[in-house]
């Protein structure tokens, strides 16, 4: 009963967090005259290191004199990425113009006068939010071939408002003042109210980069990646069904004859490992588990995609990584079903070690490496550090909702899709393997299997890696639903290829090579995450290394499972299809 009420808890917690992600900010976006317009400052950090990202305050600017107001996290997304806002106290309402106005004054101390040197020599920008509109500027800028820094103090703000609505905010930063120690610095603002024809629906258009996601290089690899997979499917096509009605014909022949004539004869292929090829793997739990996430993760990406093509996720903070959190638990049967019906097949015992396994596999890696990431967030002091109120809730979210899911998924698929069902019975003694070229051995196959899935995906990897890393937003989900179906076809494609090989080689150790074979793929993309690194981008520092090769670890990793488990599923239906087919004494 306790269990029950715990879970309807949680589940009800996760469906408020999704909720919560479409929803508007501290108001319905609609103004009338003289209401109340919030300038919100979130961060600032050095231009090059994205993610490290502070508290806007830490540097010593100062507030308005209007009575601050408190901003709490609508969304789990939002606490997750760091974005904390704090209220600028300056006076501005709907439709209502400001003079050059000044709101404050700072006496610059040694120490903050060393903390805007600093800021200014390593270019820090800040962001602030009107109405959920972005808005950035420098802090300031330092002249070339000198050690002269100077600080902007004027912010212009231009807002065009449509009806009731606000469209469009733009920021000119002014008066440029020369640093020195012990000066008293003012800050002043003035604000500009114009009347725009830009519709509500399209104000993040401005943000948007046509010309960089929708380049004739973009649209030429993922013609080029179309043209590989129609040619690799045709290629695939051609010679398995070539190759398998030869190996059909052989064996039809040896059926004739009799025992005398086939023991002399010279029999060999992949019909001799028949009573092998659905032994279950080593490391049947820890194997069923791989697949249960790697299904898990096909579908949270899959839906994910879809749901940002139709929602336009990117126009709210912290809603893609909501929505994604959101999918994950809602989706954790998933995860049981196949990784438990799988487990079963294998024979398992121990159904309940396989589902805990299974639930907490990746989440545990993504805690271990978030949490390692943390500490040293919370050393820098930066705004990426998680609050420990957030911690709790994914917590709570893992250990009331997905557990729960999993286990409901795990019963599910044991009862509907546990019964072995082979086409051949497992022989007692496993057959031993026989020797190879050394190409035909499984860690070759392995290695080389991810080269192909790398390459129809390494373009539009390159802009996705540009969007999260860089200063571009990424919204052509178009793309990427076409790129992740393309890599879906060619790797299964890649694994079934290997597979043949391997079982014609008379190794009938097929499941671990084609699951890993298609999980490759995250090695060459994180070894492509290097090349990133250190050719495309100018980071430094121990927190913005850490969290970005952190995070490529984590994406990798996740896109390598789900990579291995379509190859599995596709390479599967073709075992049993071969096999099936082949008279087995």
């Amino acid at each position: 009963m306790k269990m029950s009420f715990l879970f309807n808890n949680a589940l009800v917690l996760v469906f408020i967090i999704a909720l919560q992600s479409c929803a508007g900010d501290e108001h319905d976006h609609k103004y009338k005259d003289s209401d109340e317009v919030v300038l919100w400052m979130s961060t600032v950090g050095p231009y090059h290191n994205r993610q490290e990202t502070y508290n806007y305050f830490t540097l010593p600017f100062c507030r308005g004199t209007k009575q601050s107001i408190g901003h709490y996290h609508e969304t789990l997304g939002e606490a997750l990425q760091g974005i904390d806002l704090e209220f600028s106290g300056l006076d501005i309402t709907f439709k209502h113009d400001v003079v050059s106005t000044q709101f404050c004054e700072i006496e610059l101390t040694e120490d903050n006068y060393q903390a805007l040197v600093y800021a200014v020599r390593n270019h820090y920008w800040y962001q602030m939010y009107i109405d959920d509109l972005p808005i950035w500027g420098i802090i300031g800028e330092v002249d070339e071939g000198s050690e002269v820094f100077h600080i902007w103090t004027h912010k212009k703000l231009d807002i065009g408002y449509n009806g009731e609505e606000i469209v469009d905010v733009n920021l000119t930063s002014e008066n440029r003042i020369l640093l020195a120690p012990n000066i008293v610095i003012p800050f002043t603002y003035q604000v500009t109210w114009k009347a725009s024809t830009v519709q509500f629906a399209d104000r993040f258009d401005k943000y948007l980069d046509p010309s960089f996601f929708q380049h004739r290089i973009h649209w030429f690899s993922i013609f080029n990646s179309f043209m590989m997979v129609l040619f690799l499917v045709g290629l695939v096509s051609m010679i398995l069904m070539r190759t398998l009605r030869k190996d059909y014909a052989r064996y039809s022949k040896e059926d004739d004859l009799d025992d005398i004539e086939r023991d002399l004869g010279d029999e060999y292929g992949w019909k001799q490992v028949h009573g092998d090829v659905f032994r279950p793997p080593t490391q049947p739990s820890l194997f069923s588990s791989f697949i249960g996430t790697g299904c898990h993760n096909t579908t949270v990406a899959f839906l994910l995609i879809l749901l940002a093509i139709v929602g336009e996720l990117y126009t709210e903070r912290g809603s893609i990584l909501s929505t994604g959190i959101f999918i994950y638990a809602a989706t954790a049967p998933v995860n049981g079903y196949f990784g438990g019906g799988l487990y079963s097949r294998f024979g398992g015992k121990h159904w309940i070690k396989q589902m805990l396994m299974g639930a907490f596999l990746q989440p545990l890696a993504v805690c271990g490496t978030v949490l390692t990431i943390n500490f040293i967030a919370i050393y820098y002091h930066a705004s990426r550090a998680i609050p420990f109120g957030t911690m709790v809730a994914v917590m709570c979210i893992c250990l009331f909702v997905i557990l729960p899911l999993t286990m409901v998924g795990t019963l599910l698929g044991r009862n509907l899709a546990g019964q072995p069902d082979f086409p051949c019975r497992v022989n007692a003694v496993p057959r031993p393997i026989p020797e190879k070229k050394w190409f035909m051995e499984p860690a070759v196959i392995v290695i080389l299997g991810g080269i192909l899935p790398f390459g129809s995906i390494f373009i539009e990897m390159y802009f996705i890696f540009t969007s999260f890393w860089a200063y571009k937003i990424y919204y052509v989900y178009g793309f990427m639903l076409l790129v992740f179906i393309i890599l879906a076809i060619v790797t299964v494609c890649v694994t079934i290829v290997a597979t043949y090989f391997l079982l014609n080689a008379e190794d009938y150790r097929w499941q671990w090579t084609c699951f890993l074979s298609g999980a490759s793929t995250s090695v060459y993309i994180y070894v492509y995450s290097f090349y990133y690194f250190f050719f495309k981008t100018k980071m430094f520092g121990l927190f913005q290394t850490v969290f970005y090769f952190g995070y490529m670890a984590m994406f990798s990793v996740g896109l390598g499972l789900m990579c291995g488990t379509l190859g599995h599923i596709g390479t599967s239906i073709f075992v049993r299809k071969i096999y099936s087919t082949v008279k087995i004494d």
